[in-house]
């Protein structure tokens, strides 16, 4: 059974208000924007809308642990206070959300699917009895379908067709990438939101809202890795010939450089993260040995400033910035999406601003690496004009290419669970998305 809420595609002819929540290790954000139908652009060629900001609220982030909820009441505190922070700024009042999942382990499988069609000419109808073959496969015990991709069709020996319709062939055959996440991690994430009397219109999963918010389309074309460096989590994102086509994550982030430096250093949390902020680095130079850190440690008889070389520092965030690399790289070689000759690297979430990330990753990874930021919204405040919000301003993108979704018959969310899905209720729906 999956859990998740399945969006209704947005009209391409229609404006709307939306409100999207980006529950995080380390923040709480809520953004609320104006989408306006807009001309389709070369570089962004996914989009059908313009996005301006009305309004946005961040909160640091209690009771999530690796992108998943440990603490409900600490967790359900901290969205109301986002959410709130973001209606009076807007001076709308949120009802429902789009909220994106980076905890509950992640993961991507591929499925294929076959149908005969006698030497006619492939109609609308043989694509979608392909595709709901495809997707009919998709279920697996424990887990929730957050997305449901058709990555292309086959047409006898032609593979890579992107539109079949009106084609000659025998036989026609569908690929299908379907990112699903444990289920118990979707329900109690959406637990926590439904507690502060919110719907959820979508859960989507973390890398692929970056990438809708960051990559251009020829990233997205040519091949890419979108890594999100989070506060307890690291996702991976793979985009091919435009579509997303391998999903992932380690359960392993910004946050734990601070807990390396709090014990490296005896001090507190707050003051590790400062410290990160204001003079971490992971990658050595001649000056460390003869700049020194102001740091407040904890010991037996209280508090007593120290001055350290910032060498000291640098020596603990660089093996764990490292491990954190080599773990993404491991993954994605095991996938068999090792960094081919060309393969971009785009980083993007809070961690990846630490000074010389993208030295080491270049070192590690692949040599082209580039700091992903959020494109083409307006009214974005300065503050958030930076990978840490990639993800968020994602979810406000996501609804313009929900449409090209394809889920199991009989699983499009509670409209059709409920039966009220009926002739009446689609004619309606056509007259509002048409007029």
């Amino acid at each position: 059974m999956n859990v998740t809420p399945r969006m209704r595609p947005l009209s391409a002819r229609k404006g709307a208000i939306l409100s999207v929540l980006d529950v995080g290790t380390s923040k709480v954000a809520c953004l609320i924007a104006r989408l306006m139908p807009a001309e389709t652009s070369d570089t962004l060629r996914g989009r059908t809308h313009r996005v301006r900001i009305l309004g946005i609220g961040h909160q640091r982030s209690r009771g999530i642990k690796g992108g998943a909820v440990i603490d409900m009441e600490e967790a359900e505190n901290a969205i109301r206070l986002a959410v709130d922070a973001a209606e009076r700024m807007a001076q709308v009042q949120v009802e429902s959300v789009i909220v994106n999942l980076t905890g509950g382990r992640l993961g991507s499988h591929h499925y294929s699917a076959k149908i005969h069609i006698g030497g006619r000419s492939v109609t609308e109808s043989d694509t979608q009895r392909v595709l709901e073959a495809a997707a009919s496969r998709t279920a697996r015990q424990g887990r929730a379908v957050l997305h449901s991709l058709p990555n292309g069709f086959s047409l006898d020996s032609t593979t890579g067709v992107l539109e079949p319709k009106g084609m000659i062939g025998e036989d026609l055959g569908a690929t299908m990438h379907v990112v699903s996440c444990d289920q118990a991690a979707a329900r109690n994430l959406m637990l926590a939101i439904e507690r502060c009397h919110l719907n959820i219109e979508a859960v989507v999963a973390t890398p692929y809202a970056a990438g809708l918010a960051a990559l251009v389309d020829d990233e997205a074309e040519l091949g890419t890795a979108l890594i999100d460096m989070g506060g307890g989590t690291t996702s991976i994102g793979v985009f091919a010939e435009g579509h997303l086509t391998h999903t992932d994550a380690v359960a392993v982030g910004g946050n734990h450089v601070s807990m390396d430096i709090a014990r490296g250093l005896t001090i507190r949390m707050s003051d590790a993260e400062r410290l990160k902020t204001l003079y971490g680095s992971c990658i050595s130079s001649a000056s460390d040995e003869r700049e020194t850190i102001s740091v407040t440690q904890v010991g037996e008889d209280g508090e007593e400033a120290h001055h350290l070389p910032k060498s000291q520092l640098v020596r603990i965030i660089k093996p764990r910035v490292e491990e954190i690399l080599e773990l993404v790289r491991d993954r994605l070689k095991a996938a068999g999406f090792a960094p081919q000759a060309g393969r971009r690297l785009v980083l993007t979430g809070g961690a990846s601003q630490l000074t010389g990330l993208s030295e080491a990753a270049r070192r590690i990874i692949s040599s082209q690496v580039r700091i992903g930021r959020p494109l083409g919204i307006q009214g974005l405040p300065e503050s958030a004009k930076n990978p840490a919000f990639a993800a968020s301003v994602g979810l406000l993108i996501y609804p313009q290419v929900a449409g090209i979704e394809h889920f199991e018959p009989g699983r499009r969310g509670a409209t059709a669970a409920t039966g009220t899905d009926g002739y009446i209720t689609r004619v309606g729906r056509w007259l509002r998305d048409s007029f």
